[in-house]
């Protein structure tokens, strides 16, 4: 995976960055408070010291956390791209854009919730700015302190910990809303969803295979059943007049696309309304319209 570099200020308006935090208002907390924490240099965060001593305090809750450029990071999503494999500095000394913008994504995330902020230093004038109803748990600018950390547990203990049957169904629901850019992506989690394999997993309605969770990038890749279902929502669609018989989709076989689709993006390939394949996105979807040459998709799953 392709480390994805911020380490200037203008890193605020790298694409990835901005495509992150506009999304990020597509998410929901859940339970009754979020726990808010400073990002790590390690990623993911739940692999790093400091991580390591807040989860034991906070697992079960929500937990937010505050990076820039990126703004705020749910727990769940820690091992998705880009957000798990960026290199950016820790130090803790932040400019007046950065707190203007991270304040204003994690006050939109948090909502009506109530917070526990266990931060310092840069994180902590966030906080204090935008979130000041918070609970500040850590009183000598050491998060990891045992005073900080005694404080934290005391504040958590007032909550009731989230069991594991509803954090799985909002994490790989979260995902969807992410990569897919709408809310109506949690189609592609019904309730009666299944996960199988260990690394790479697989989600399942009953018999049939949805897509795939992959370990290396927290994203999905659609199966034909996901395509069907992303069809549905009407996203992500790539319009064609002939029979697809090759795994590769080139530019002037594309009658329409979906404006918004940019490259790596999982597409799903229709003829006459009907799904028939699946697979990534080379090209955005103004390209693919417009494009006289060059490879659009690449097919994964197609009809035979």
């Amino acid at each position: 995976m392709i480390k994805v570099l911020c380490t200037t200020e203008t890193s605020l308006n790298r694409p990835e960055a901005r495509r992150w935090r506009e999304r990020m208002k597509l998410l929901e907390p859940l339970g009754e408070v979020v726990v808010v924490l400073p990002c790590s240099m390690r990623k993911p965060y739940s692999a790093s010291k400091s991580h390591h001593v807040f989860t034991p305090a906070t697992k079960g809750l929500q937990e937010a956390i505050l990076t820039s450029p990126f703004g705020v990071c749910p727990r769940e999503m820690e091992q998705t791209y880009p957000i798990q494999s960026y290199d950016v500095s820790t130090v803790g000394d932040w400019s007046r854009e950065e707190i203007k913008i991270t304040g204003e994504c994690l006050k939109e995330y948090i909502g009506d919730h109530e917070v526990i902020a266990h931060v310092a230093h840069g994180y902590l004038t966030v906080c204090q700015e935008y979130l000041p109803q918070a609970t500040f748990t850590c009183q000598d600018g050491k998060t990891t302190s045992p005073e900080s950390m005694n404080n934290l547990k005391n504040e958590v203990r007032k909550y009731s910990k989230l069991k594991s049957r509803a954090r799985q169904p909002h994490m790989l629901r979260s995902i969807a809303r992410y990569q897919f850019n709408t809310r109506d992506a949690d189609e592609l989690v019904p309730d009666d969803y299944r996960l199988r394999g260990r690394f790479d997993r697989r989600l399942m309605q009953g018999d049939e295979q949805i897509a795939v969770l992959h370990h290396n990038n927290g994203l999905y890749s659609l199966n034909i059943k996901g395509g069907v279902i992303l069809n549905d929502i009407g996203v992500n669609w790539v319009e064609i007049d002939f029979d697809l018989k090759t795994n590769t989709l080139f530019a002037p076989g594309v009658v329409d696309a979906h404006p918004e689709i940019i490259p790596k993006d999982e597409v799903v390939i229709i003829r006459k309304g009907e799904v028939i394949g699946v697979g990534k996105a080379i090209m955005n979807g103004k390209e693919m319209k417009k494009g006289e040459k060059g490879v659009a998709v690449r097919v994964r799953h197609r009809l035979t």
